[in-house]
């Protein structure tokens, strides 16, 4: 018995007439013929190359028994990949040959079931959408089934059936394609009963919905020839029960709704769909007629499916899906955990332990799961007290790139690297469901759920957990801008022609109103279905992982005004403080910070209640390079605010880091040279000085603390970066963490800090900054030259003053007094004496070959973050030293390093543990 497979998008066939976008010589060809491809680039599908002048190429493969896109010739947009050639405008021809032969298929077992095609422009930026599919015949007779439009292959194990609606009917057509025989007659059997027959090459027969029960009806469309030789085509018929239109129980969400321990209600919002059906492993993911929702509907748009699963085993994770409309399979928008087939296989068990497999060879696309019985989180931290927005100094962080184990057990681990710091806030780039592993995360796909690649939930509460328990908030970055292809809610309406949403979404603009900046498929923030979405997503994040609030990303693009969203826009502005109202309605001290960079709203927005990013990159680069600088932007006074809503930054995630650049281009004067290592690390401490000391939120992107100095596009922007933890073995280096430390500190315990009494003056290479308070005055002055330069410090007072990290008093008689300031030079000055930080940080450590003379090497308990396939050891002093320091950079147990030190023989450790707080 002879099966082929014919895809929903088939854009065969006939003669020369190049009715469709491609046509063929042979018309039906065999695996083994002479086949030439005619393209006509005016058909729909092909707009893009439409009155295209360059070469076009085709990217093509073969779909086999195997599998689909075998044996594909050469790469994307380059010249190795079949050219076609111009026969007129917009007409082009390829000559593929013998396919076999064409596309290497050389093991005789594998039989070619369709050539798969996407023609491209020479760069690749062009190409006809969707993917093209030419089905191939077998030598004698083939039976095609035209109607309705399902996948014929027995060995399909996602072959999926026709439906039959209520009160409606079907008209099943199929022919015969006849290579080298003669057609005896065509016979259509229902569920073994013959139905019709005709000798014509064509048969159709009607089904009507009253004259079967609901059910699968097995279809089969049988042709013989003049021989007696007969071909076979098969599917099933599924007759939809009566639909029933039902509100669900009380309280029931559009999501997973947990009733009981055996008892959950599943509800998706599906306007303009016909029927859905519910997928799993509680059904083996087959079709059947009590597994079929019921509907209901308040009014055009609020029209919800849904069905209440019993019997459920409590504790059993079960995976499931939507079969809606019999030919689109989606996940839960709601769902809170994601299997994917494509990339769970790359996620490690030391990751994600037990994770469950995804159902291969029983559905495809994405699914979500649900488990019944499960203990909620003990949280041991319930009442933390979150810092106030103008204290806080967030460390932004990528998982991925922080930690070579990339995950959240690890990041626990290294609080007391931050907390020693002296941040307050952590910052985790998007870690909700993003397209594939590894990630900046900003392609997300399911908002609600946690993506695996960085390890379980419970492993994401856990770690915000010990941050509380730290003294440090955890802000989630999220993106609710767009979402990306893998979207249930992007699926559900998918204009395939167009390849973008469709024009009934009720949550996407079919195309984005920003015609510079559109990233993934656009939000349509009008939308009630996105409003209540929005608020989904941000209750579930705030209630589930008690995470302190959102770095909103792009809010610039919440919007439907045309343009590129620089302009003053009042629906803007209703929609974020609608977002932001919604949160404090449920949590009302919730950061919520935005990516905005619209300097109407922001003074708007800021008075209402949220932050805004402040980028202050450039200003900052100019600034540690030796060039002019402006940094008047890091006051929010110069912005005319009367108070700091503003997340002042030197880095982030997006902008190119300033040690790359000092290295890079920094400016020099004799053997004063940035462009040396020790040297442009001083001159970051320079700048952290004016940085930290002014009064509002701050921000540091990971490892800036350490001088981190590789460029952002290396290897390329989004790329996995090093990891560089072993900078803090370079004495350099951890001194800028320390300065770092201490500066924090300032800001953080004195409320000099806090001042709104301050003026400062940094627009020339010699800066200041004076902050009075009734604590005590202050006065910070640097010269960020490459020359020496005299300064005014202005003091506010004369009288005993006292420099901070030196700890040095001196006496100001005349506030008029110049000093002067070697290049990179600074000091901050207060009226008050403050502890004195650990002395020598702001020295440079030139003879670093030898301040660790490496005698003996202590191996500590637990893996090599550097290199997974050894243990950490740090270097100890030779034999003569009786005082040795060691350093946990990972703030881990110590006990196996101290004994392995004192049976070596070393009787007088130290330990250093980096705590700051105490010196």
């Amino acid at each position: 018995m002879r099966q082929f497979l014919i895809h929903l998008i088939l854009v065969l066939i006939s003669g020369l007439t190049f009715a469709q976008i491609v046509t063929t010589q042979p018309e039906f060809p065999t695996q083994t013929d002479n086949i030439v491809i005619f393209f006509d680039a005016t058909q729909p599908g092909a707009e893009e190359l439409l009155n295209y002048t360059g070469t076009v190429y085709a990217h093509t493969g073969v779909n086999t028994n195997v599998g689909d896109w075998q044996h594909v010739i050469g790469d994307w947009g380059q010249t190795n990949q079949p050219a076609l050639i111009r026969l007129g405008t917009n007409l082009y021809q390829l000559t593929v040959g013998n396919p076999r032969q064409f596309y290497g298929v050389t093991n005789p077992s594998e039989q070619i079931l369709e050539l798969a095609i996407v023609f491209r422009s020479s760069d690749g930026n062009l190409q006809t959408r969707p993917d093209i599919f030419i089905p191939i015949y077998e030598p004698g007779l083939n039976i095609v089934i035209n109607n309705p439009q399902v996948s014929n292959d027995f060995g399909d194990p996602l072959r999926s059936p026709a439906f039959l609606e209520q009160d409606s009917s079907l008209n099943i057509s199929f022919y015969a394609v006849q290579i080298g025989t003669q057609l005896s007659n065509l016979s259509l059997f229902i569920d073994g009963s013959l139905v019709s027959q005709t000798t014509e090459d064509t048969l159709n027969f009607v089904v009507n919905y009253s004259d079967y029960s609901p059910g699968a009806l097995n279809i089969d469309a049988i042709g013989t020839d003049t021989s007696g030789t007969s071909d076979t085509s098969s599917f099933v018929l599924f007759v939809n029960p009566n639909r029933v239109n039902q509100a669900p129980p009380a309280g029931t969400e559009p999501g997973i709704n947990y009733n009981s321990a055996t008892s959950i209600t599943l509800m998706l919002q599906a306007p303009d769909k016909n029927f859905v059906y519910v997928l799993g492993d509680f059904n083996d993911w087959k079709v059947g007629t009590n597994y079929f929702l019921k509907r209901y509907a308040t009014g055009p748009q609020d029209v919800y499916w849904w069905i209440t699963l019993n019997g459920i085993s409590p504790g059993t994770e079960y995976a499931f899906q939507y079969l809606v409309d019999g030919n689109i399979r989606i996940g839960d928008p709601y769902g809170h955990k994601v299997l994917d087939p494509s990339n769970d296989q790359y996620i490690s068990p030391e990751t994600y332990p037990n994770l469950k497999p995804y159902p291969q060879g029983k559905t495809d696309h994405l699914v979500t799961t649900f488990q019944t019985g499960v203990a909620p989180y003990q949280w041991n931290v319930t009442d933390f007290q979150r810092p106030a927005k103008t204290d806080l100094v967030i460390y932004e962080l990528l998982v991925r790139d922080f930690l070579y184990s990339h995950d959240y057990k690890t990041l626990s681990d290294t609080l007391n690297y931050l907390k020693n710091l002296g941040i307050n806030a952590i910052e985790l780039m998007p870690v909700m469901e993003f397209e594939g592993n590894e990630s900046w995360g900003y392609n997300p796909s399911f908002h609600l759920a946690l993506d695996k690649y960085y390890g379980p939930s419970n492993d994401l509460k856990a770690f915000v957990d010990s941050a509380h328990a730290n003294g440090i908030a955890v802000i989630l970055d999220i993106v609710l801008n767009h979402a990306y292809g893998q979207s249930p809610l992007v699926r559900l309406y998918w204009d395939e022609a167009n390849n973008r949403p469709d024009a009934n979404s009720p949550w996407f603009n079919v195309v984005s109103p920003n015609p510079i900046y559109s990233f993934g498929y656009d939000f349509n923030h009008e939308s009630q279905a996105t409003k209540y979405y929005v608020d989904r997503v941000n209750r579930y994040w705030l209630s589930e992982f008690n995470i302190d609030g959102f770095r909103f990303d792009f809010t610039k693009g919440f919007t439907n005004t045309p343009g590129d969203g620089s302009n003053y826009d009042q629906s803007r502005v209703d929609i974020l403080e609608r977002m932001a109202d919604s949160i404090w309605a449920f949590d009302s001290s919730a950061y919520v910070i935005l990516e905005h960079f619209v300097q109407p709203e922001e003074g708007i927005l800021g008075d209402y209640g949220m932050l805004l990013w402040y980028n202050m990159n450039y200003n900052y680069n100019e600034a540690t390079m030796g060039y002019p600088s402006d940094l008047s932007g890091i006051s929010y006074k110069n912005n005319g605010w009367t108070s700091p809503h503003h997340v002042h930054y030197m880095e982030s995630h997006d902008e190119e880091r300033l040690m790359y650049k000092n290295l890079q281009f920094g400016n020099s004067n004799g053997s004063y040279d940035i462009k040396q290592l020790p040297t442009a690390l001083q001159r970051i401490k320079l700048a952290a000085a004016f940085y930290f000391t002014v009064p509002g939120p701050k921000m540091i992107w990971q490892f800036g603390e350490l001088g981190y100095d590789i460029s952002i596009d290396y290897p390329c922007r989004v790329c996995n970066k090093p990891i560089k933890w072993e900078y803090f073995n370079d004495i350099n280096r951890l001194n800028l963490y320390k300065v770092f430390s201490y500066l924090i500190k300032l800001k953080k315990n004195y409320d000099a800090f806090r001042s709104d009494d301050f003026s400062i003056s940094l627009t020339s290479y010699l800066k200041k900054i004076n902050i009075n308070h009734p604590s005590m005055n202050v006065t910070i002055i640097g010269n960020f030259n490459v020359i020496t330069g005299n300064i005014t410090p202005a003091f506010q007072q004369t009288g005993w003053w006292y420099d901070y990290f030196s700890g040095d008093s001196i006496l100001v008689n005349n506030v008029t007094d110049q000093i002067s300031l070697e290049p990179g030079e600074f000091h901050i000055y207060t009226t008050v004496k403050l502890p004195t930080p650990e002395p020598g940080i702001l020295l440079d450590v030139n003879d670093q070959n030898n301040t660790l003379v490496t005698a003996y090497e202590l191996e500590q308990n637990y893996p090599n973050p550097f290199n997974p396939s050894t243990k950490i050891k740090f270097a100890i002093p030779n034999s003569e030293v009786v005082s040795i320091k060691v350093y946990d950079i990972l703030g881990r147990e110590i006990k196996t390093l101290l004994n392995e030190a004192l049976t070596a023989g070393f009787h007088d450790i130290e330990f250093n543990a980096i705590n700051l707080s105490s010196g």
